[in-house]
Formats: structure tokens, sequence, C-alpha cells
């Protein structure tokens, strides 16, 4: 195992990492970007909650903003455990370079955006939108919510992505027992982080679909991950 010292270049990074290392003029801690991110997001609800007295929409927007932020904190830590090791080129480009994870979260987003403004009201009952945020829905609180989903979305889609090419990495290669131990762990992370995300099932109970979408995603990157680290424990060499 070796240890890379050298600076990240674009096309090595998360779209995540790669924006907040472009920012002009400000170099911040890994720590410190999602604690901005979690400051952020979670003052904006409770301003927002407090200033329209929406305090049970603030219970599940806190939650949101959790899972994102717990999110970034996984991709920061899977991405330096993968960047430590020495890996095939195939694996580490199609993880970092091909940004497929974008293209999952924008198909995520626009089909959860679909389903809350046109599926949901359509079905003539109470929509979940109107339950958080009430029949005359604020416009800033609209906004801010569109922006935390987006997200959410883009940390599920990273999640799909990292969870895919792990299986398909540990298939086809094979490692010696000191790097297989890294790359395992970077698949439990993935395995921790879908998991984590049944804290939203109680904000999706009574609304089938989103429900079925939620349970079912968590339950695919389990089997996929569970399979991933099977493989991978079948595939280290002696």
């Amino acid at each position: 195992m070796s240890q890379d010292r050298r600076p990240l270049r674009y096309g090595e990074t998360w779209v995540y990492e790669s924006i907040v290392g472009a920012l002009p003029g400000i170099s911040l801690p890994a720590w410190a970007a999602v604690a901005i991110q979690l400051l952020v997001f979670e003052l904006g609800v409770l301003v927002l909650a407090a200033y329209y007295d929406l305090w049970a929409a603030a219970v599940a927007g806190t939650a949101a903003v959790v899972v994102a932020a717990i999110g970034s904190v996984e991709m920061l830590r899977i991405g330096t455990l993968v960047r430590r090791i020495d890996v095939p080129g195939d694996y580490r480009d199609l993880l970092f370079s091909s940004n497929v994870e974008v293209v999952l979260s924008v198909l995520a987003y626009i089909a959860l955006v679909t389903h809350l403004f046109v599926f949901d009201p359509q079905q003539g009952g109470e929509t979940l939108v109107g339950r958080l945020f009430g029949p005359d829905q604020p416009i800033l609180v609209v906004y801010l919510m569109l922006l935390v989903l987006w997200d959410v979305c883009y940390r599920i889609g990273t999640g799909w992505w990292a969870a895919i090419t792990s299986l398909w990495r540990s298939a086809r290669y094979r490692f010696d027992p000191e790097t297989a131990a890294v790359l395992r762990r970077a698949d439990l992370e993935i395995l921790g982080f879908g998991l984590l995300q049944l804290v939203l099932v109680p904000f999706v109970l009574e609304f089938r679909v989103l429900l079925a979408a939620v349970v079912a995603h968590v339950v695919a990157v389990t089997v996929v991950m569970s399979l991933s680290v099977f493989l991978l424990g079948r595939q280290t060499t002696a």
C-alpha cells in the first residue's frame, strides 16, 4: 500500500470535492467545508421554521440536512481511503472521473420533484408538500427544501455509483491483504451511509411510492455492498 501525498487534480476527486477545492482564494479543510454546509442549511431550516411557524417541517428538514452532511463526510472518507492505496486505474477513473454519479443524482432528483409536484397531487389525497408546509407553501421554504433535497439526491447518487464500481472492482481484480482491508473498509462506509438513509422512512410512511423507493434503495445498496465485500474476500491473494 502506498500513500499518495501529491496534490489532488481534477478528475481524481468527486465533483463535490472539486467544487470546494476550486473556490478562489479559499482553502478549507474537509471538516470545515462539511461544518459550514451543516450550519448554513440547518440555520436556514430553523430560521424559516420560526418565521413561518413550521416546526413540524423543521424536523423533516433537519433529518434531510443531517443525511446530506453525513453523506459529505462519507464521500470524503471513501475518497481518501481509495486514493491512499494502489488500485487499478480503471477503477479509480470510473469512480472519480466518469461523473456518472452526477447523472444518477440528476435522474433521482427529477424523479423526486416529479413525484412531489405532479404524481402526488394527482392521487387526490394529502400531499407530502402540503402536509409539511400547509396549503400555501412559502416560496423561500420550498426553495430551501429543493436545495436540501438536491444535496440528498447527489449523495445518494454518489453512494449508488460507489457501490456499483465497488462490486465491479471486487469481481474483476485481485488484491493483496493490506489493500483488500482498506477497500473493505471503504465498502463498509458505503454500506453504512446507505443504511443511514432509513432515518428518512418515518417522514414518508404514508406515501407508499416514496416509502418503497427509499426502502428498495437501501436494500439494493446493502445487497450490492455485501456481495462486493464477499467477492473481495474471495479475490484476496495470499
